[in-house]
């Protein structure tokens, strides 16, 4: 079977670690997996979110955003694609919510443990160079706008560095060790990029599709729609909100 049969199928018989894109079983669209969750059946009939595609058996793909995954349960999509009467059990879209930002969470844990991550106010104030801002979304947003103008040119390419804000003080505490973080920057290191890549997977997530970005003013954020998981030349941020209609 060639690359483009294999995308063309509505689900896989096993993990596929040379593909690069599947079809979504709701939307029918074929995605880059990066943009897209795997289920499976479980042993015991039910339907199991298999968000780093490696367990075994048949697979379906359905693009990452809560909303699409509410689709797919209201359609049966699952019975159909996975070809038996499988149970969809309550709370899956929490569930996968969950498994995405524990998942980022982690990666926060590693790249701290990288030497990736700086916190505090006044430590990331003398920064030169930040990849991004991780910053508290329960913490002032007086003093979170003051720190978006302070960090200004000095992301990548001298472009405002990126802002991520979905992660409540405590979640970041428990994630770098410590109680309470408001504030937290990343520098450009392996580690720190794929926390970048599970955070914003998460804020699609709970977006329904691609993230909300904000832009930093000198009033704080203000909100515009989002485009995309592109760096814009102003600092973005990402609030995993809903898209506005």
């Amino acid at each position: 079977m060639d690359q483009a049969e294999r995308i063309n199928q509505e689900g896989d018989e096993g993990p596929d670690r040379k593909a690069v894109a599947r079809m979504c079983i709701v939307t029918r669209d074929v995605r880059p997996v990066s943009e897209l969750i795997r289920f499976v059946a479980g042993p015991d009939g039910s339907v199991v979110p298999d968000i780093k595609a490696r367990l075994p058996g048949r697979g379906v793909w359905v693009t990452n955003s809560n909303t699409v995954l509410q689709q797919a349960i209201a359609r049966k999509a699952f019975q159909r694609g996975l070809k038996e009467n499988v149970r969809v059990p309550d709370g899956l879209v929490a569930l996968v919510a969950d498994l995405l930002r524990k998942d980022a969470l982690q990666m926060l844990s590693f790249a701290n443990k990288a030497g990736a991550v700086t916190s505090g106010f006044a430590k990331i104030e003398g920064m030169r160079s930040i990849l991004a801002l991780v910053q508290a979304s329960d913490g002032s947003e007086a003093e979170i706008a003051r720190l978006h103008r302070m960090c200004r040119g000095k992301g990548r390419g001298h472009r405002d560095p990126l802002v991520v804000r979905v992660f409540s003080a405590e979640e970041l505490g428990l994630s770098i060790g410590r109680e309470h973080v408001i504030h937290a920057a990343l520098t450009a290191l392996d580690a720190a990029s794929v926390f970048l890549d599970r955070a914003l997977r998460f804020a699609d997530f709970q977006a329904g599709g691609p993230a909300k970005q904000e832009t930093a003013s000198a009033t704080g954020p203000s909100g515009i729609p989002g485009s995309g998981r592109e760096e814009a030349v102003t600092a973005t941020e990402i609030s995993g909100q809903k898209p506005e209609e």
